[in-house]
Parts: structure tokens; sequence; C-alpha cells
């Protein structure tokens, strides 16, 4: 493969750098390996600068293997596919070949903005009552994760397909290369990798295959620094860049996933090999809102990402944050109070709206100026306050809240051409190893315990229950933002319900407070969902709690591990900045 567009020395550069990551030797590692996540204080990480073209990915590994695409003649289409390729060999516990993702596409030629909904769908047995356990209860969370049932069909194949077959310029095959190789001759796992190995335990004792792969023969967890190779997900990419993404949904690939869901001994699944031979990507247009003179864009239904972002942002447009500031608690009073209004209305309306009607006035800027209204006080809202509201609706059809779960295991990059295009894709396979299930050298998602376990309440559906070939509704929210036509910001990030807040509050830090990409990515999280205000341990936020308790909020002081990735898009030239929360970096022309 040295003919192809990666010969050996960029792998093994990019392989240089995870061994650098990796750091000490496994006895000097064990301070780092303890936790499930990144260190908890926040350590600065410099503005890269570049004048053509950039990738920011969540380990050096795939940026590399981006960046080198594009280097060689590539744009943003091809880079992606070596980018998710290299993503699910290196970190395997937050996206891959086995899940799914949201990407949203700006086309440099003809200034087009569009979106791929790459999510994954229930099978076609799914019935409402999935996750109700025979008391006819919402089953306990983790018991509806590990095993079978929990696994919806994976849309990443296909999604990367279809976009290189749309904008495309290198071949298919080639981009390809980076992942076989490493694959196959194996890469350095990474601190961040090993804690979360280290931190499973038990749960991944499910799938005899998983335990084996990430745990040493005598049970340890196998260390930062250790080379690990993935045969099996070698073969598995050589045979998708032979034949395409119908190699995975069809044939021996397709077979084992089915066979390794529904053989699963305790928690079978339903998924079948017509599941997957029918699944299809879907081409959405975007969902913009409007802030302070930009355009705020990013996917709608499946995902309440740009719906949630932009009400956040259109509450909070009648208020001066910018003079407030970012250390001023009122600032943080109107943030965390529209998220919580917009997050009510996320719970009670926002589902896959192939199957459900949506409030057409959800972002309609009357109605969120008249929600702000809410926000003219002094205190935080109560609890009876911060509820859904009652936008216009094209056909009314009831609602009522329902009980879902979204876990912070996913992974975001942003990838930007010489010719102006610009890739912004969330991609995951949902909570940290998914459904604990491995085949073909990847896990498999388990989204769809992004359905409401309960699908009724008191008689009436929750918009986001489970119905046969629906997509979970998502949090999931890449964005571009445009001003005056133009791209100027491509960003997003994992973790969860508080990735609408991370990215809303990432661009108030642009928008408003006027930092460059690395400082808005780095700043302190504050995450208000539900009422109790979410602090960043180890960081300033912690200074706030005395502030905002006064001002009527129960606070808690935690881990908030996002993965904030972004590009600014500047006439002279780019700016990028890479969470220093987790192990990403931008690299760039």
């Amino acid at each position: 493969m040295n003919g192809g567009v990666f010969g050996s020395g960029a792998l093994w550069r990019a392989l240089a750098l995870t061994l650098l990551l990796a750091g000490p030797a496994p006895a000097q590692q064990a301070a780092d390996t303890v936790a499930p996540e990144a260190k908890t204080a926040i350590e600065s990480k410099p503005a890269i600068q570049a004048e053509r073209q950039m990738v920011v990915a969540a380990n050096p590994l795939a940026a590399d293997a981006g960046i080198e695409v594009l280097r060689a003649g590539g744009n943003a289409a091809d880079a992606l596919v070596a980018v998710q390729t290299v993503l699910g060999l290196v970190e395997p516990q937050s996206s891959g070949m086995g899940g799914g993702a949201f990407l949203v596409w700006y086309d440099g030629k003809s200034g087009e903005l569009t979106t791929f909904d790459g999510r994954e769908t229930a099978p076609a047995a799914a019935t409402p009552d999935l996750f109700l356990g025979e008391d006819g209860k919402p089953l306990e969370f983790m018991d509806a994760v590990v095993g079978g049932r929990s696994v919806g069909v994976p849309g990443v194949p296909r999604l990367l397909e279809t976009v290189h077959r749309r904008y495309g310029t290198r071949p298919w095959q080639s981009l390809f290369e980076p992942a076989i190789k490493l694959a196959d001759q194996g890469f350095a796992i990474s601190p961040r990798l090993a804690a979360l190995v280290a931190n499973e335990g038990e749960k991944l004792d499910e799938d005899p295959g998983a335990r084996a792969y990430f745990f040493a023969p005598d049970g340890s967890p196998l260390p930062a620094g250790h080379l690990l190779r993935n045969p099996d997900y070698a073969t598995t990419l050589r045979a998708v860049a032979a034949e395409g993404a119908d190699a995975f949904y069809n044939g021996p690939i397709a077979a084992k996933i089915v066979e390794t869901v529904r053989s699963h001994p305790t928690n079978p699944g339903l998924l079948t090999l017509d599941d997957l031979a029918v699944y299809k990507v879907k081409e959405r247009p975007a969902v913009c809102a409007p802030y302070r003179g930009h355009e705020v864009c990013g996917m709608g239904p499946p995902s309440s990402g740009a719906i949630a972002v932009g009400q956040i942002l259109g509450l909070l447009e009648p208020f001066d944050i910018a003079t407030l500031g970012k250390d001023d608690p009122e600032a943080w009073r109107l943030i965390g109070d529209a998220t919580r209004l917009a997050f009510a209305d996320r719970g009670r309306y926002v589902a896959d709206s192939d199957f459900v009607s949506m409030p057409e006035g959800l972002l309609d800027p009357a109605y969120l100026k008249a929600r702000s209204e809410l926000l003219r006080r002094p205190t935080a809202l109560g609890e009876d306050e911060a509820k859904a509201g009652e936008p216009a609706w094209q056909k009314a059809e009831l609602r009522i809240d329902g009980i879902s779960f979204e876990m912070p295991s996913t992974s975001h990059f942003v990838i930007v051409d010489a010719a102006g295009n610009i890739a912004s894709m969330t991609t995951t396979i949902e909570n940290g190893f998914g459904a604990r299930l491995m085949t073909g050298g990847f896990l498999l998602n388990n989204e769809l315990t992004d359905f409401s376990f309960a699908p009724v309440e008191d008689g009436d559906n929750v918009a986001n229950r489970v119905e046969p070939g629906k997509r979970p509704r998502s949090s999931m929210s890449p964005t571009i933002v445009l001003k005056d036509g133009k791209p100027v910001f491509a960003l997003g990030s994992p973790g969860g319900s508080s990735i609408i807040s991370y990215v809303a509050t990432t661009l108030i830090g642009l928008i408003d407070w006027k930092m460059d990409m690395q400082a808005a990515i780095s700043m302190p999280h504050l995450v208000n969902r539900f009422g109790p205000y979410d602090l960043e341990k180890g960081t300033a936020a912690e200074g706030l709690a005395a502030d905002l308790e006064a001002l009527g909020y129960k606070v808690a002081v935690k881990d908030l591990n996002s993965g904030l990735h972004g590009v600014a898009i500047q006439p002279s030239g780019l700016t990028g900045g890479a969470d220093p929360r987790r192990e990403g970096v931008a690299l760039g022309d």
C-alpha cells in the first residue's frame, strides 16, 4: 500500500504522536488510569493557525490521517472517511462503524448548506414497550444497554459512502489505508482509552471477544502505551473499501452483526438482515436560527441539537450578555434558565419528524421573544415555571414528556479544505463502549436507549417512543455558523444531552465575548438542563457556586468532560481549537 495516498512516513509520524501521548510506562501511569475520563484540571492548548485547510479531531492519529488526505489533494469529503475509520480504531468506545453520525456540510463551490442523517434506526420488530420490564416498568439503564436489545441499525458506513459519492475526489479505497495500516501494525493505547477500559470492569465480560481485545490474558486492563492490533477491523475495512457500504449491510459482516445481537444469552435484540439491508442515509435541510447578525445552522430532527441551541440563543437575544461578561453570575442565570426552557420544549415536542409532527413555531422569533420575558426576573425560574411552552402548530398532536437517557460518549470533528468545503460531524455509539458487543473488530451501538423508556404517560403518547424504523432523538449538535452568507465558525462536541449547552455556550463565547476558538472551547463549563446547576470541577466555575445558590439554584460540582472541536474561518485564515479535556488536536496547512 505504500504506493497509495499514505506513505509509511505519515503513518509512523502519527503513531509517534500517540506514543508521545501515551507517556510513561504502565507502572508510572497508575494515577492517570483510575479516573474514567480525562483529568479535571483544564490545561491550556494553543490556538492553531492555518492558511488553507485544517482538521480538528479527538485523537492525533485521526487528525493526521485527515490532514494527509488534504495534503494529497483530497477534499473534506475524502478526509472525513479517513478520520472516521481511524477514530473507530483508536477511540472505539466513542464512535465507529457500528454507530451513527450527523453531518453538517457546507459546499465551498455552490455556497449551499445541507445535512446528512446517519442516525441508527430501530428494528422492524421493535415495539414501544422495548425497554419495559416484565413488571411494565422502565428497565434500569445499564440493564437495557448491555446486550443486543439496545442495538440499532448502524449508519456510519452508509453515511461515509453517501457523502463521498456526492462530493469526494480521491479513490474510495485509498481513504481506508491509514486505518487498515494502524489496525494491522498496531497503535499505542492512549491514556484516556486505557482509563476507560480499566473503569469498565465487568461490563465488558458480557462479550468474550470484547473482553479478549481490551484485557490481557491475566484479566488486567491493557495499559496506556500498549501496542494494540486489530486484524478483524482491518478485514472489515478492506471489505468496505473494495465493495462499498453494501459489504457492511449485506453478506458476512451483516450476518455476524445479526448473530451477535440476537444470540446474547440474557438480553438478545431484534435486529435482522432485512433491517440492515434497507437502511438509508437521509439528506435533510439544515435548521438555522438567527443570533446577533449570524445564522447558526445545524441538524434538525431526529436531533434536537439545532432547535435547542437556536432556542437558547433566541431567548438570550434581548439581553446584553456581552456587557455582563463570562464571570458574571447574572449572565449564567440567563444562560441557565434559557437552557432549561429549551430543554422543556425539547422533552415535550422533539423526536424523529418522519414519525411525529413537529411544532412549526419552536424557532419562531415571536415565540422566543415572548418566552424570553420569563427571564426578566432577579432569581432563578422555579421548577414549575421552567416548563414547555405552546409554540404554533400546523397540525396539533398531543405530547407528554418521556423518560430517556443520553450518555456522554461520542466524538466530534471538523474539516475545512482548501476549496472552502466544511464538514462538521458528530459521531457516536452512544454509551461508552456501546452495547459492549464486538464483531468484525468494532463495537456495536446502544443507540436505541436514546428512545424514551416509557412510551405512554397517563394515556398520552411520548413523542420519542420506540417505533419500527424510527430514529431515536439525539442532542448531537454539529454546527456551522454563517455571517453575511459566508461560514465563520464550525464546531460541535460529545457529551450526551450536555452537548447542547457546550455548543451554545461556546457560541456565546465566540459571538458575545469575542473569544478566539481555543479560548471559547477551553472556558469552564456551567450546565443547567433541568434545574440544578452543574459546575465543572477544578475550574473557575466553582467560584460561582455561592452566587448561583443565592439566585435560587441547587449546585453540584462535577467533571464535565466535553470534547469540543472547532474552526474559525476568517479572511486571514483558519484558527482551530481542540478541547483540553481530551486528547484531540488541530492540524493545518
